[in-house]
C-alpha cells in the first residue's frame, strides 16, 4: 500500500524558505508547519521572519504563534505537535509541507526521539565536575569504555554531548547508542521527500545582510524593548537578535554596532545550518541563482515529484 505524502523544506536563514513554501503549498494542495524554533513565540515577529499575513492568508500556517515568550519549547514538544498537525492535515485530503531551518527539529521529527526520564541535574553535575578535576579527555574514555558506538560519533571535545550520552546511559540503564535506535522514524508510516534551498555562500551572506536591514527598518528595536519587558523563557532568548539589539537598547553599543554584529551572527548561525544540513541524508538540493523566484524553485520541486 502507498504511504502518504509528507514533504519537508530545509535551508538556512534568509534562504527563501517562506516564500517558496506558500508557492509550493499552492501547487500541492499542502498546509505548511514551521519548523522554526523562534516562530512558535507571539510577539517575536520581525527577529524570526515569520510569513506576513499575506503568505498565511494565502495557505493555513501551524505550529506559529502558539506559545508566550516566557514558556519553554523544545525539539520533543515540536514532535510532538508536527506528527498531530501531519495527521490532521493528511485527514483532510491535504499534503503537510514542513519548513524550516532549525535542523535539530527537522532531525527530530524524521528520526524520532527516545523516551528517556528527563535531565539528572545532580549527575550532570557531577560529570562536568570530573571533566574540570580530571579532562574532557578522561571523560570521553569513560564514554569508549561504556558505549563504544555513541562514543564513534561524538567527538571527543564536544563535552556537552559527552555528558550527555553518559547522563542518558545512566538514567535509563541502557546504553545511549541502544536507546537512540529504540526510535519510531517518520518514513515508517509516510512517503518522505526532503528538498533543500542551497545559494552560493557570498549571495546568502548578502541576503542576510539585506534581511538584517529590513528588520530594523520594520522596527527590530521596538520589539526587543517589548519582549524585554516580560520574563523570557532560556529558549526565547535564544533568538538571534534579541542579544545584539538589547545591548543596543541598554546603551552597551551603538545603534550602527548592533546591526553589524547581528549581520555578523547570522552569518556564522547560516553556516552552522549549512554544516548541519550536509550530513543529513536524502536531502535534494535545489539551486537559486541571481534570478530567483519562489514560483521558480517551487515549480522545480514539483517537478521532482512528479
Amino acid at each position: 500500500m502507498k504511504k502518504p505524502l509528507v514533504l519537508l523544506l530545509v535551508g538556512p536563514t534568509a534562504s527563501g524558505k517562506s516564500a517558496v513554501a506558500v508557492e509550493l503549498a499552492r501547487c500541492c494542495n499542502a498546509e505548511i508547519i514551521s519548523a522554526d524554533s523562534m516562530q512558535v513565540y507571539r510577539g517575536l515577529d520581525i527577529l524570526s521572519a515569520k510569513p506576513d499575513r499575506s503568505q498565511r492568508g494565502q495557505v493555513p500556517h501551524h505550529c506559529i504563534d502558539i506559545l508566550d515568550p516566557s514558556e519553554h519549547y523544545s525539539a520533543a514538544r515540536f514532535r510532538e505537535q508536527a506528527l498531530a498537525c501531519i495527521r490532521d492535515i493528511r485527514d483532510r485530503g491535504k499534503i503537510p509541507l514542513v519548513a524550516g531551518g532549525t535542523g535539530l527539529y527537522v532531525r527530530a521529527l524524521i528520526q524520532g526521539l527516545f523516551e528517556d526520564t528527563g535531565p539528572d541535574v545532580e549527575l550532570r553535575r557531577e560529570l562536568q565536575q570530573a571533566a574540570e578535576e580530571k579532562g574532557s579527555t578522561w571523560l570521553y574514555a569513560q564514554l569508549q569504555e561504556k558505549d563504544p558506538a555513541a562514543a564513534e560519533k561524538i567527538h571527543p571535545h564536544n563535552l556537552r554531548r559527552v555528558i550527555r550520552a553518559l547522563e542518558a546511559g545512566s538514567q535509563n540503564r541502557e546504553s545511549f547508542s541502544n536507546l537512540k535506535t529504540r526510535t519510531e522514524r517518520l518514513d515508517q508510516w509516510y512517503d518522505v521527500r526532503i528538498f533543500g534551498i542551497r545559494w552560493e555562500r557570498g549571495v546568502l551572506y548578502r541576503r542576510i545582510e539585506q534581511r538584517v536591514d529590513a528588520m530594523f527598518a520594520e522596527g527590530a528595536v521596538e520589539e526587543v524593548r517589548a519582549l524585554l519587558s516580560s520574563p523570557l523563557s532560556k529558549t526565547c532568548r535564544q533568538a538571534l537578535g534579541i542579544k545584539q539589539i538589547a545591548a543596543y537598547v541598554t546603551g552597551e553599543c551603538s545603534l550602527e554596532a548592533a546591526k553589524e554584529i547581528l549581520k555578523r551572527d547570522t552569518r556564522r548561525f547560516a553556516k552552522r545550518q549549512l554544516t548541519w544540513f550536509r550530513r543529513e541524508k536524502d536531502i535534494v538540493w535545489i539551486d537559486a541563482g541571481p534570478e530567483f523566484s519562489a514560483k521558480t524553485i517551487a515549480a522545480q520541486i514539483q517537478g521532482c515529484l512528479s
